[in-house]
């Protein structure tokens, strides 16, 4: 667990009056979205989710908000209020709800749906409130309206929270697509209502902050997908998120349309399509669908698989099937893979990995850089001052981004005259107070990562990372050395044992007559401990291996006293 900012101490009381915000994940960086709200001593908690692992966290499966701000006060949560099903918006509640099982959760019924889902998964239950837009709920001090928005994933919502303190509008993930395929459109109408009344405080979605326009619609990458299900003589292989229902709404009639059959591969893609299906929010065309094992009897020119893994997940199926070890699914010559998503930050590497693996194959790769195969889920500049211009409100707090995307969103609000000292730019863990009007930051809370690992949550830290990294980096140097424990004299050893770090480990002969002359120096010296012999064996060999070798592996000295 870390301090976000050292500079910043604990803040001070929350005064009757005030309304306080605390981010506890979605601040600098794009997932793991989680808002905690506080009025007269009780919590709202809007949205929790998690972040996906990048290449500097090996071994990590998951990263988590850190609840630690509030583990205390589990009691006062009056509800969790959920934008929408996205993961990182979602997915951290199973964990949350291990803390307090009874949280009453509310959204949509798509979103509860891909939640009971996770839960099952997790084996928790939960009480649910499913809410739709136009609905308004009092929950404790905080009474929440919903207001529809579009986003690439159905049944999104926008949550205006009105305390006697000030009203906060949070967008949630939105964009402003004018031909929605389900015609849900952002209802701007609501918003310019509720800033009508007075915003006072606007949490807007900043993950497009800085890209100029609007966002392109869903529906203008029809022309882009019907070209590849045209032109292709093989399989189609399409990658996206496992909840981008519209994308799969989209490859299905491109699929019906061109007398293609489609499998559903990766678990969370049949589960997630399935919720969908049964919902009436995915529209499968008849004789359409198949199971996965039917693929084999059908020609390769009739065949299209809708799989995850469109961000290169390591164990995801499109990553498996780059690298051949996927158990019903091999790239053959002639195949098409289509990645139907954009980069999260962070994925770069990894996905380059999948697109350099399935090209190896044999496939080719359409993706967003070579064909208009994605649009993003999220407002343009554009729409943002749109937003701003519609709602007018007070005072401003950038979310869901990296530090660029909050400071181009802030730099937004500013040019559609909001004052510069009202649009508050914070981190996770960063306190804004909301009092008489104003917004401004008035402190801070400890806020780290939490790492899940396998079965494990919240036991990997920081240092336990950069062991890793200096394991997969660098290598392992075990070094065994047995000393007489009356005269001090070397009786065996020192014997060097190295993993990762060169192939013989006859090349750390050199270092082995300089380890015993200071071992023996040192004990002629009066030193017997064998925690300081260690250390010094640790000392001169990483020395050796610095000046020789130019590298720093982790190095393990063993000392045996005999």
């Amino acid at each position: 667990m870390s301090h976000p900012h050292p500079e910043l101490g604990a803040p001070p009381p929350l005064p009757p009056r005030g309304l306080r915000v605390v981010a506890l994940g979605g601040l600098g960086e794009v997932g793991r979205n989680m808002t905690v709200l506080e009025h007269a001593g009780r919590l709202l908690v809007v949205d929790c989710g998690v972040l996906f692992p990048e290449d500097h966290q090996p071994g990590v499966d998951l990263v988590l908000p850190d609840f630690e701000h509030i583990r205390d006060r589990l009691g006062d949560i009056e509800a969790l209020v959920l934008t929408h099903g996205h993961e990182d918006h979602i997915g951290a509640v199973p964990y949350l709800l291990r803390e307090r099982e009874d949280i009453p959760i509310l959204g949509s019924t798509l979103t509860l749906a891909l939640l009971e889902a996770k839960l099952r998964e997790h084996r928790l239950k939960s009480y649910q409130l499913t809410v739709r837009e136009g609905q308004r709920e009092r929950l404790g001090p905080f009474d929440c309206e919903f207001v529809a928005v579009n986003h690439s994933i159905p049944d999104a919502l926008a949550v205006a929270i009105r305390t006697p303190a000030g009203t906060v509008l949070h967008t949630g993930d939105f964009k402003m697509d004018q031909l929605p395929l389900d015609g849900r459109i952002t209802d701007l109408r609501a918003f310019a209502r509720i800033g009508e009344a007075g915003v006072d405080l606007f949490l807007v979605d900043s993950t497009n902050a800085e890209v100029p326009g609007f966002t392109a619609s869903e529906r203008d990458i029809a022309p882009a997908l019907d070209r590849v299900f045209a032109q292709s003589r093989g399989r189609i292989i399409v990658a996206s998120f496992a909840s981008h229902v519209h994308r799969v709404q989209q490859v299905l009639d491109a699929a019906a349309a061109h007398r293609r059959k489609v499998a559903f591969v990766g678990r969370s893609m049949v589960r997630n399509m399935g919720v969908a299906r049964d919902l009436g929010y995915l529209k499968v065309p008849a004789t359409t669908l198949v199971e996965l094992r039917a693929i084999d009897s059908l020609p390769a020119e009739e065949v299209v698989l809708m799989s995850t893994g469109s961000q290169g997940e390591p164990l995801s199926a499109l990553s498996r099937i780059a690298s051949n070890t996927h158990p019903a699914v091999r790239i053959e010559t002639g195949d098409v893979v289509v990645l139907a998503s954009s980069l999260i930050p962070g994925n770069e590497n990894a996905v380059g990995r999948v697109i350099n693996g399935l090209t190896r194959c044999g496939a080719t790769v359409v993706h967003k850089g070579n064909a208009l195969v994605h649009t993003s889920g999220h407002a343009s500049a554009g729409e943002l001052l749109y937003a701003y211009n519609v709602v007018r409100p007070r005072n401003v707090m950038p979310v869901h981004g990296e530090h660029r995307h909050l400071r181009a969103n802030a730099e937004l609000a500013v040019r559609t005259g909001v004052p510069r000292e009202r649009v508050v730019v914070a981190e996770d863990g960063v306190v804004v107070d909301l009092m008489d009007g104003v917004a401004r930051i008035t402190g801070a809370v400890p806020c780290g990562y939490v790492y899940v690992d396998g079965s494990t949550v919240g036991d990997v830290a920081e240092a336990s990372l950069k062991d890793r990294r200096i394991l997969g980096e660098e290598g392992f140097v075990s070094v065994v050395v047995v000393v007489d424990s009356v005269t001090g004299k070397v009786t065996g050893g020192p014997t060097v044992h190295a993993r990762g770090f060169a192939e013989n480990d006859a090349v750390f002969d050199a270092v082995l007559p300089l380890i015993a002359d200071n071992l023996e120096r040192e004990t002629a010296a009066g030193v017997t401990d064998t925690y300081q012999l260690q250390q010094l064996v640790r000392r001169t060999v990483g020395k050796w291996v610095s000046d020789t070798h130019r590298r720093r592996p982790m190095i393990i000295p063993l000392v045996v006293e005999v």
